[in-house]
């Protein structure tokens, strides 16, 4: 029986770890019994600073926002939703939305649970939303002379001279943001605001009050479109957008108004749209992930940027931007590539377009001292298995050519293995892990450090 109770805490510890929600318990007098993982992350705590201690002698609490928990032990009744900031022994805020909860044996208080939702990251979105551009650059600043590139400035040129909502197509990493930015620079609106904010990974909630605010609380929390009033807002991967947001937006753009998340009164805002997809909108709509409605109201402006595989004419000028760029931030006088870096920056297919050949630039030359010219023994390693694929798979491991720094060598080899077990195994993360003897968030938290794709 002894072995079984002992079991069975060790799921339940086990699973308390797991869960992605904030839980913490304290007993009747207030020491905390029970901290899992998640609310360790939360509050930037270790376990150690508050484990069987008061919590008050651990949290600082402002008067008129008590500790939900200690609430809940003295009054007996579960609080919920309750949205709570307090600070954590370093004097960091924390943001919690809270379902707090009595705990009895035989009706009686032996403690309270306290269930916790972290929003001190969306506060902090919140709060220093972005500008993903540099001020002042316009359309002549961008590098492209090939056909489709010139086009895609010309119908940019076109637009920025219009109030209409602009859609811009283009695979990751073409140069959305960039273009997207230099319209409403050379627009009227360029004094005012220029805010972007990507549609995808975000709870809908979440998203909801980043763009539209919210009035929680009685706190009203304006959001982007409010702050941007004036200005443009560009809103990536629009097509995974929630339908009843999108249906808001759709709203929003046909009355100039909107209101709040747990709001009542509408609210005015002048805000010229960009927004943008890597798909086809077509097929959006087609398939229902995108509105009809939203979509024609969204493309009056239609600009499709190619991929970087389809204006080779442009890696180069390209490439040679990006070394001046290296050079500013690391005070180096690079001159160039050498030819057959040249060669082989035109026979790849640049899968992550502009983005990626501006990361293997800025990656070589961060490691790179007095030389002039960029040959490919400067190149990463791992990059230069992508451009040689079919030679022996070690070669680049012992590569006497090219001494590393032994931790960036070791990195360069993990990455390397990494993608090759994901390869191997059809990019599924279950059997990657299991293969690595990683568990999946491991395996998660590696693919995003080293920004490994499918592709």
């Amino acid at each position: 029986m002894n072995r079984d109770m002992e079991t069975l805490l060790s799921m339940y510890e086990q699973i308390l770890e797991m869960i992605d929600l904030g839980i913490h318990a304290v007993d009747q007098h207030g020491k905390t019994v029970i901290y899992n993982r998640k609310m360790r992350e939360i509050e930037s705590m270790d376990v150690e600073d508050v484990l069987d201690k008061n919590i008050l002698d651990v949290f600082h609490f402002h008067p008129e926002q008590p500790s939900t928990l200690l609430e809940v032990l003295r009054t007996g009744e579960s609080i919920l939703n309750k949205q709570q900031t307090y600070f954590n022994n370093k004097g960091q805020a924390v943001t919690t939305v809270n379902q707090t909860h009595p705990l009895r044996k035989d009706g009686r208080i032996i403690g309270a649970v306290e269930i916790a939702k972290d929003v001190t990251k969306f506060r902090k979105l919140i709060a220093e939303q972005y500008q993903r551009s540099e001020p002042g650059r316009t359309l002549a600043d961008i590098i492209g002379q090939s056909k489709a590139m010139q086009t895609a400035i010309r119908l940019a040129r076109h637009a920025a001279r219009s109030e209409a909502p602009v859609l811009l197509i283009g695979e990751k990493g073409t140069g959305k943001d960039l273009l997207a930015s230099c319209i409403h620079y050379e627009s009227e609106r360029r004094a005012k605001p220029f805010l972007a904010q990507t549609c995808l990974s975000l709870p809908d909630d979440w998203l909801e009050t980043m763009l539209f605010g919210s009035e929680a609380n009685g706190e009203i929390q304006p959001g982007l479109f409010e702050q941007a009033n004036g200005g443009t807002v560009l809103l990536d991967d629009i097509d995974s957008l929630s339908l009843p947001l999108q249906q808001k937006l759709v709203r929003f753009l046909q009355e100039k108004q909107f209101v709040r998340a747990q709001g009542h009164e509408p609210v005015r805002a002048d805000v010229r749209l960009i927004t943008s997809t890597s798909g086809d909108p077509i097929d959006a709509v087609q398939t229902g992930e995108l509105l009809k409605p939203l979509y024609y109201q969204l493309a009056v402006h239609c600009i499709v940027l190619p991929p970087l595989r389809e204006r080779r004419e442009d890696i180069l000028p390209l490439a040679a931007h990006f070394i001046r760029q290296g050079n500013e931030r690391y005070g180096l006088t690079v001159e160039g590539l050498d030819e057959d870096v040249q060669e082989a920056f035109l026979a790849y297919r640049w899968p992550g377009n502009v983005r990626e050949l501006e990361a293997v630039i800025l990656e070589t030359m961060e490691t790179m001292e007095q030389d002039t010219v960029i040959t490919l023994a400067h190149l990463p390693a791992y990059f230069r298995a992508k451009l040689a694929p079919d030679e022996a798979k070690t070669d680049f491991l012992f590569d006497t050519d090219d001494i590393l720094p032994l931790d960036r060598y070791m990195e360069e080899v993990e990455i390397y293995y990494i993608r090759k077990a994901l390869q191997h195994h059809g990019f599924n993360i279950t059997k990657t892990a299991k293969a690595l003897g990683l568990s999946r968030q491991n395996l998660q938290y590696r693919i995003r450090k080293y920004q490994i794709d499918k592709e």
